[in-house]
């Protein structure tokens, strides 16, 4: 007689890990002006390399099992920091390439499919703990997963091309248009077959998951975290940071 079919193995509880691509050289600060030896994310800010600042973001939020931070090849600036993070030397030629890399070093490391990955952008070091949480509390029962982003607060233009480049094309209708912000988080096994469909375009990870027929959650992020791109970024991110460190002065009674 043959035995009864055995009970399938439930899944254990889905882990979040945290992904950092920081392999760029921030080629429009530099071009804009910003010192092209030192990368963007390793520039000073509030006294200590940006890219520390993203960091010490993920690492204060609990649920976060593990964070990589994914460098080109030869970047050894992590060999001179003290920090438990794991760094992989495996940065490609676009942001997709990076983080596609760090979802098969993640893969190599234990995580499975149906973990969570939170990709984040190195160069938005004004991300809080509180909105990590935020992002992982609304979207770890989401079936595709989401982004912080924020609702389009200016009014858009279109550029005009060829003899009409910088002038005025069309006003678009704002509604319903929000700034991508992130992390952006999403199933790893999803993520890592979505980026190996889409081309290496692709700007963030949630357009690699809408071109599976997908739509991540938005979730509403804040107007501080924002990328630092340009040279005046730099002095804005450097003012709110110190803002938040100083110690908050009670009100007598």
């Amino acid at each position: 007689m043959s035995s009864p079919p055995s009970a399938p193995v439930p899944l254990s509880p889905p882990r979040f890990f945290a992904l950092i691509p920081c392999a760029g050289v921030g080629s429009r600060a530099i071009a804009a002006g910003a010192a092209a030896a030192v990368p963007k994310q390793y520039q000073p800010v509030a006294g200590q390399p940006m890219v520390m600042h993203t960091l010490a973001a993920f690492a204060s939020v609990e649920r976060i099992a593990d964070l990589l931070v994914v460098v080109a090849p030869g970047d050894d600036f992590f060999e001179h920091q003290s920090s438990p993070y794991a760094v992989s030397a495996c940065g490609g030629a676009t942001r997709a390439e990076s983080v596609a890399n760090g979802l098969h070093d993640l893969f190599e490391h234990g995580a499975r499919g149906h973990d969570w990955v939170l990709v984040h952008d190195a160069a938005r070091c004004l991300v809080t703990p509180a909105q990590i949480d935020a992002l992982i509390d609304a979207c770890e029962a989401d079936a595709v997963g989401g982004l912080l982003a924020l609702p389009l607060p200016d009014t858009l233009k279109s550029e005009g091309e060829g003899a009409a480049a910088g002038r005025v094309a069309a006003t678009l209708p704002r509604a319903g248009k929000w700034l991508a912000q992130t992390p952006q988080m999403f199933r790893i096994g999803l993520l890592s077959q979505a980026l190996q469909n889409a081309a290496d375009e692709v700007t963030d990870e949630a357009s690699a998951i809408e071109a599976m027929g997908l739509a991540p959650r938005l979730v509403r992020g804040s107007a501080q975290n924002f990328k630092v791109t340009y040279p005046e970024d730099f002095a804005l991110a450097e003012a709110v940071l110190e803002s938040r460190q100083k110690p908050r002065r009670s009100i007598a009674p």
